[in-house]
């Protein structure tokens, strides 16, 4: 069985493991895009650590979560999004506004969409956590 999308299996287990109470899980797919999310998350308070073993099949990533999560899920499309275009796109993921973030790839890197914004740079959409 292949992996059509690698980022929403990982954020589809961290968002049901999160609603089981579960306080850590292994995953065994690791990309520099996983890993980018992972620490814009970590950083956003929505999960802990997470650490990369390496194993002869592979590298595997084992996550802790807070319990501050509620959900997270990849955006499919990518939508290409300019500054003034958040706000739409901040309606359409989010619950509230001010409540939760946007990741987005720019020519800068991964950021959320706050730091888009007062950059003032716009980018493709790639995952929500609230």
């Amino acid at each position: 069985m292949s992996l059509n999308d690698p980022l929403a299996n990982i954020l589809s287990k961290i968002t049901n493991a999160a609603n089981l109470g579960k306080s850590e899980i292994t995953v065994k797919i690791s990309s520099k895009l996983i890993k980018g999310v992972l620490d814009i998350m970590k950083t956003s308070g929505y999960i802990g650590d997470y650490e990369e073993t390496e194993d002869s099949k592979g590298n595997s990533l084992k996550i802790n979560l807070i319990g501050t999560l509620n959900k997270c899920g990849v955006i499919k499309p990518r939508f290409t999004v300019k500054t003034p275009e958040f706000e739409k796109f901040e309606k359409r993921f989010l619950l509230a506004k001010g409540f939760g973030i946007i990741i987005v790839t720019t020519n800068q890197g991964l950021m959320n969409h706050v730091e888009a914004k007062e950059k003032n740079i716009g980018g493709k959409l790639i995952c929500f956590c609230y």
